[in-house]
Order: C-alpha cells, then sequence, then structure tokens
C-alpha cells in the first residue's frame, strides 16, 4: 500500500487495490533470546511467485487457505510443532496467547508447553506482541517496502509499490529477524506481567533511528498527502483480526485447501 492517503499520483490513479492478504504469526521468549520460525498464511497453497515451489522449498513455515486465516487446524499443528521443538531442546515454556476463536488447545497431548490464554478485553494492554514487538516488525518491513519503492521510481517505473508475495515474504521474514533482544524484552518489561514498569511505553532509540528513516523515505516518494508513521504502521486494514468464527461447511472448504 502506498503511503499516501489519496494513493500516489503518478502511477497509482485509477488502478485497484491489491487484494492479497498474508497472516504472520510470531512467538519469541521474555529476554527476546530466542525467536521462534514465523509462520506465514497465505491465499494459495504456491502462489504464482513460488515458481512452481513449495513454501517450505523456498524456506519457509508456510500454510495456505482461501481466505489466509488463522485456522484452528493450522492453529494446533503450529502448537505441536513447538512442543515438539522444546521436547528436543529440554525445555518447558509457557506460552501466552490472546483468546482467538481458533486458539483452541482441547485435547492435546502437550508435555513441553503450557498456554495461558488471557481473558476477553485485556489483550492489548498485556500481550507483549501488542506492547511493541509487533510495530518493531511493521517499521521494519515498511522499510523494505519504501526503499524498494523509491529504487523503482528512480528508474521510472510504474506502480512501484507493487510487490509479489514471495518477496513479501522474505522481506517479513528479515523484518522478523532484525528485532533485537532489547526491544523485544523491553516490550515484555511494558506489560508489567513479570516485573512492575512505572515509566511510559516510548519508543526505543532504535526504534526512533527506524522511524526517522521511514519519514526520510516518505519525503523522497511522489506522494500528495503523505501518511505519518504511525499511521503507516496501524493501517485499518492491518488491524482486523485474522481468526473467525466459521461453520462446518467452511472448516471443511478451509481444511481441503491447505497444505
Amino acid at each position: 500500500m502506498a503511503p499516501d492517503r489519496t494513493i500516489a499520483r503518478r502511477q497509482i490513479e485509477g488502478s485497484k487495490k491489491d487484494k492479497t492478504r498474508l497472516t504472520f504469526v510470531f512467538a519469541a521468549n521474555a529476554d527476546g533470546s530466542h525467536k521462534m520460525e514465523p509462520l506465514i498464511i497465505g491465499h494459495a497453497q504456491r502462489s504464482r511467485a513460488f515458481n512452481r515451489k513449495s513454501g517450505e522449498q523456498l524456506g519457509f513455515y508456510y500454510r495456505s487457505n482461501a481466505k489466509a486465516w488463522m485456522t484452528e487446524l493450522i492453529f494446533r499443528e503450529w502448537l505441536q510443532k513447538m512442543d515438539q521443538q522444546m521436547q528436543d531442546a529440554n525445555r518447558k515454556v509457557l506460552l501466552l496467547l490472546d483468546n482467538a476463536p481458533s486458539h483452541v488447545v482441547r485435547d492435546l497431548p502437550l508435555t513441553n508447553v503450557q498456554v495461558f490464554l488471557f481473558p476477553a478485553n485485556t489483550t492489548s494492554k498485556i500481550q507483549p506482541m501488542d506492547a511493541g514487538i509487533i510495530a518493531a516488525f511493521k517499521r521494519r518491513y515498511r522499510r523494505f517496502q519504501l526503499q524498494d519503492a523509491i529504487d523503482r521510481d528512480e528508474q521510472q517505473k510504474t506502480d512501484i509499490y507493487k510487490v509479489d508475495q514471495l518477496i513479501a515474504m522474505k522481506w517479513a521474514k528479515a523484518a522478523w529477524n532484525d528485532i533485537s533482544n532489547k526491544t523485544i524484552a523491553n516490550c515484555f518489561k511494558h506489560t508489567g506481567l513479570f516485573e512492575r514498569e512505572t515509566q511510559k511505553n516510548e519508543v526505543g532509540s532504535e526504534e526512533q533511528d527506524i522511524e526517522n528513516e521511514l519519514k526520510d523515505a516518505i519525503n523522497q516518494l511522489p506522494i500528495s498527502r503523505p501518511m505519518s508513521v504511525h499511521e503507516l504502521i496501524n493501517l485499518e486494514e492491518e488491524q482486523q483480526v485474522a481468526h473467525e468464527e466459521i461453520s462446518d461447511e467452511d472448516l471443511i472448504k478451509l481444511s481441503s485447501s491447505q497444505d
């Protein structure tokens, strides 16, 4: 999406909005020393951008269904995979999750992962991912996007914000890997789950530097009404929860389209 409230005039006017959606699943421990490989959920089992390869062949933990949702089936597979990894590492962990419809743990034979579901309407206050980790990811992802748009604009290409699914996945994986241990630890600290936090949760110097880079990048682009960095990393359509209650009929359709 262009960082413009009216969409950049030059090559975007009149074009249809890209409906491609990806859902990302992130997990990390409280001191940031271990980040799980991100799970990516897309619409197609093998996107055109994959050049007939699978997500796994391209180096991603990738699943798909018609709506790119997190479903109960995908969640349970992801959770069992985490439990197996913790068994292999001889570790026992407490997994903090929001109380989403797809987060169904019943009957799973977990040995090394204990799941705690936050009460309804508390996620934005005490979920570490919502306390700044996801925002840190989005800053880094947008940095890739804007630099690519600048490069395409300098080459006088049209549709400078268009990017295929594989490139978007590569940016996302790199953005996640770039988040520092310190940033993650600070976000956990700000929730007050483990110790009382007396200071306001402000953007750290590392994150502020990236925000400054984003501001500079926006200023280099052909934009009529530029978004603020805050608007860019908090797009309304990205705030929509990708977990939904679905009927038995929809569940059958979704499961048949998964890997």
